[in-house]
């Protein structure tokens, strides 16, 4: 009888193990992380359609104690409980990006989207002149930059390629041939995404690339790491689904493969319209962030019904703000009849605003709310977990005194992560007076302009080096009542490298991260950018209200930049924001290192200028009073950048200055004709010292056009740089190096 007993005891044991795996069931078991942590991760983690490996380890690596499977497509897969009903719970995890389609003789990597076909405004135009990352065969992510056109060689050109034509991308990694790009890892099939990062505005709005294709994989995450499994009934099964992009291949495995009595999808939803050509009908999801959960439904203005009426009330008891929004269905055409959905099928999203731009934003509020909504239905009850506010970035601190002669490449890396845009040069004039070498005592002036006199004698010719301080930017001009900010531009760019894109706006109380808004209109077919001067542009920072801003540090006079970091290409170039003209002002620092304190029998002065890009505004005040004072330079070298037809986008009609091959004369632009006579003294010089140069006409201005009408002459030198203007300006630490040899030579030889 005991054994009886004690067999019927253990084929009730088994049965239930295998009814309710002691994994899937045990409620002490955690997912690690939280909520916030993982959007953040899963944001920063490309995952191009097809190419999702890296974010299913993400994933899986979170969900360990869970027994997570993979199919043979990457969809991540956890099963919960048994019996019926049986719920489907899926999130996507691709986004939109590229594959390297074709490697050219020059080293570019050309590109195919994926998806091939779709309505992604813009999508191709935003990624112009960006960081991007391109995945080796190894699962090694390298760094690159999408070419882009420069401002200052546009004018005269009366039909300069189309930016969002994917014939015009080409990625540059710095590699001068084919081979080179593939011996760095790069090949055909290479996925191909833009550089990211998530960043927190105010009231708790959050806004990265592809942060639209992230949210409902971190809320299904956090809904596991929430939930209590003891108190589940029916089975679960928990998918995060590849190639949802590219034709839900993922999802509809799953549809086929479980058949399932429930289907909740959570993800991002989906506009409507025509791919090529005007559209007679343009649908578009119309809430904003802020809305709270929304349900996909292909007529907004009627009541919810069946299952999602279901899950509203659910919200409604707890307090839970639902709203129907377009979308189009979850299964897009293709080419056989897409598996059946069941009748139970609800696609639970939140507002995205600037869908599938770098700078999409979404609310935490919105996202908390989904999650607590899909506890509630599965379990009921739940606790909303506290997110702390927002703080505000750093600026970059001052380098520690040096006491040894850095690198060129070194000084460099320093000037460029500082912001300082015209007018606001301050943090950069402070960072080039700590890198000067402790025996240099330079002086500001009252326009902000640094100077550093070198030598004494009153019988040398006056000769000045300059490289101006600031960068290209963004001033306040006002603060709207809604909280935006109206901006002006500081300086020319194209809006495409900057709109639709994240933003800083520099307070006294540190950085606060912004979105650049796209102008209205920006996703229809028929949209065009503005040109000309006096246009202005709104930045969203997360707060609804003027004083909400204000509350923040912002004022109007704030200026206003986007993100930079210096990125090593391969061999020898490299690429940041702000190379114009922080290059020239590394190169003068180097300079000075290698002149030393005593330059004897010679009368030098260095100066690093402000507001160049505003028109030479530091170097003109500069130049008034030394005339004034009877001290005008005979001999001005302006050192800024030559903008050059080095790109896969550029006529090599002029500025054709090769990258790598030394620094250069700017024998001619807009407001210089050096002497022909001092361009080849200045080649000479090179020469006999064994510096690498070369010469040729660019476009734009140089500080020195500002000493012209005194009597001095303007002998403009630079350097060979891709891209100008723009967020992927492109160098190579070279010619960076023979600048700063060629600016010792000119102190101490001409």
């Amino acid at each position: 009888m005991l054994k009886s007993l004690a067999a019927c005891l253990l084929w009730i044991i088994l049965l239930a193990s295998f009814a309710h795996p002691a994994q899937a069931h045990s409620s002490h078991l955690k997912v690690p992380g939280s909520l916030a942590g993982d959007l953040k991760a899963f944001v920063s983690t490309p995952a191009v359609s097809g190419y999702e490996s890296g974010l299913a380890s993400e994933i899986r690596a979170r969900l360990r104690a869970l027994s997570p499977s993979t199919d043979r497509l990457g969809d991540v897969i956890v099963t919960l409980g048994s019996g019926s009903p049986h719920r489907l719970i899926v999130a996507p995890v691709d986004e939109p990006g590229y594959v390297v389609s074709h490697i050219t003789s020059q080293g570019y990597l050309q590109l195919q989207r994926l998806p091939q076909f779709g309505l992604l405004p813009l999508f191709n135009e935003l990624y112009a002149a960006q960081p991007v990352r391109i995945e080796t065969a190894s699962g090694q992510w390298i760094p690159g930059v999408v070419a882009g056109l420069s401002i200052h060689l546009m004018p005269g050109r009366p039909h300069p390629p189309n930016p969002n034509e994917i014939g015009n991308m080409d990625v540059d990694l710095g590699a001068s041939s084919a081979a080179e790009a593939r011996a760095a890892g790069a090949d055909v099939l290479s996925p191909v995404a833009i550089d990211r990062k998530l960043y927190e505005l105010a009231d708790r709005e959050w806004a990265g690339a592809a942060v639209g294709d992230r949210f409902g994989d971190a809320a299904v995450v956090e809904l596991l790491r929430r939930l209590n499994f003891d108190r589940l009934h029916g089975s679960d099964t928990i998918a995060f689904v590849t190639q949802q992009w590219t034709g839900a291949h993922g999802f509809e495995r799953l549809l086929t493969r479980y058949k399932p009595d429930e289907v909740i999808y959570v993800g991002r939803l989906r506009p409507a319209g025509a791919p090529f050509g005007p559209a007679p009908s343009l649908r578009f999801p119309a809430r904003t962030p802020g809305s709270g959960v929304l349900v996909g439904v292909s007529n907004p203005v009627a009541p919810l019904s069946g299952f999602a009426a279901e899950l509203e009330q659910v919200a409604a008891q707890h307090g839970i703000p639902v709203a129907a929004d377009f979308s189009l269905p979850l299964l897009p055409p293709s080419y056989l009849p897409a598996p059946p959905l069941p009748a139970r099928t609800v696609h639970l999203a939140i507002s995205t605003a600037w869908p599938s731009t770098p700078a999409e934003t979404i609310n935490i509020h919105d996202l908390n709310d989904l999650v607590t909504l899909l506890e509630d239905y599965l379990q009921g009850s739940s606790v909303e977990p506290r997110i702390p506010p927002a703080q505000a970035l750093a600026n970059p601190p001052l380098p520690a005194r040096l006491q040894v002669a850095p690198s060129p490449e070194a000084l460099l890396k320093w000037v460029t992560q500082v912001y300082g845009t015209s007018g606001h040069e301050a943090a950069v004039r402070e960072t080039v007076r700590q890198l000067l070498p402790p025996w240099a005592k330079p002086s500001t002036d009252a326009a902000g302009n640094l100077i550093l006199r070198l030598g004494s004698s009153s019988v040398a010719p006056r000769i000045l080096l300059d490289a101006h301080l600031d960068e290209i930017g963004y001033d306040v001009r006002s603060i709207q009542p809604d909280g935006l900010l109206s901006v002006a531009p500081l300086g020319g760019f194209l809006p495409y490298y900057y709109l639709g894109h994240i933003c800083f706006v520099h307070t006294e109380q540190g950085i606060r991260p912004g979105v650049m808004e796209l102008p209205k209109g920006w996703n229809l077919p028929s949209f065009t950018w503005l040109r000309g001067p006096g246009l202005t542009y709104l930045v969203d920072v997360g707060a609804d209200s003027k004083a909400g801003v204000e509350r923040l540090g912002i004022r109007p006079g704030a200026f206003i930049t986007v993100p930079k970091e210096y990125r090593r290409l391969l061999g020898t170039r490299a690429t940041v924001r702000s190379m114009d003209d922080r290059v020239g002002d590394a190169a003068l620092i180097a300079a000075a290192w290698a002149l030393g304190p005593n330059l004897k029998n010679r009368n030098v002065t260095f100066i690093w200028t402000t507001g160049e890009e505003l028109g030479l505004v530091g170097a003109a005040k500069a130049a008034a009073r030394w005339a004034a004072e009877g001290k005008t330079p005979r001999y001005v070298f302006a050192i800024d950048t030559f903008v050059s037809a080095d790109s896969p986008l550029e006529s090599k009609r002029f500025a054709d200055a090769p990258l790598g091959a030394g620094f250069v004369v700017r024998a001619v632009d807009n407001s210089n004709i050096v002497p022909w006579n001092l361009v080849q003294k200045a080649l000479r010089l090179a020469r006999e010292n064994h510096i690498p140069a070369q010469y040729g006409v660019t476009g734009g201005g140089n500080d020195g056009a500002a000493f012209l009408r005194y009597g001095s002459v303007d002998i403009a030198l630079g350097w060979p740089m891709r891209y100008s203007h723009s967020p992927g300006e492109e160098i190579d630490t070279r010619d960076l190096d023979g600048l700063a040899h060629i600016a010792e030579v000119i102190a101490r030889e001409w």
